[in-house]
């Protein structure tokens, strides 16, 4: 069984230490740790998949990760979802796959009736239309950036050091 989490919403400039590092600071295990890129031109697709040693680790960091604040945006963490068999489900484009063995918890467009672990994780994310909608953007002041006012946990304070 696996126990792999699909950490989404990343800025491009997060790597595999900068996830190790922030797990390690809230006493998270990962056994390891993927940040998927473009095969191009090696930036980051702003996704990676991080394997827990067991289910256990693997909601905690979940729980940790999911909807956290970075920069102006939120975190998405969800299971990963098995791949998909060849032949199966919306074709790619040739090279578009990242090689990592999982895939993303998204709905493949409008209408595809099939039922996502995101959607399945409870979190509301999609709206009308079919396409998933962003989390709406924060209003200027907001106290939610990393660096920003207030106290702040220790996963926070790793992220403005890495920032």
């Amino acid at each position: 069984m696996s126990f792999t989490v699909f950490l989404g919403n990343l800025p491009t400039w997060v790597t595999a230490d900068d996830i190790r590092g922030w797990l390690s600071a809230e006493n998270l295990v990962a056994d390891a740790i993927k940040v998927i890129r473009n095969p191009e031109t090696q930036e980051s697709k702003g996704f990676a998949f991080i394997d827990a040693p067991n289910t256990e680790e693997m909601n905690a960091i979940i729980r940790r990760f999911d909807r956290a604040p970075l920069e102006d945006r939120l975190l998405r963490a969800n299971p990963a979802q098995p791949p998909r068999p060849k032949g199966q489900g919306p074709s790619r484009p040739q090279g578009s796959g990242h090689g990592s063995g999982y895939s993303s918890p998204r709905r493949e467009g409008p209408g595809d009736g099939s039922s996502s672990a995101h959607t399945q994780a409870g979190s509301a994310h999609t709206q009308g239309g079919g396409a998933e909608a962003r989390p709406p953007r924060r209003r200027r002041g907001s106290s939610k950036r990393p660096n920003g006012g207030g106290a702040q946990t220790p996963f926070a304070e790793e992220l403005a050091k890495a920032l």
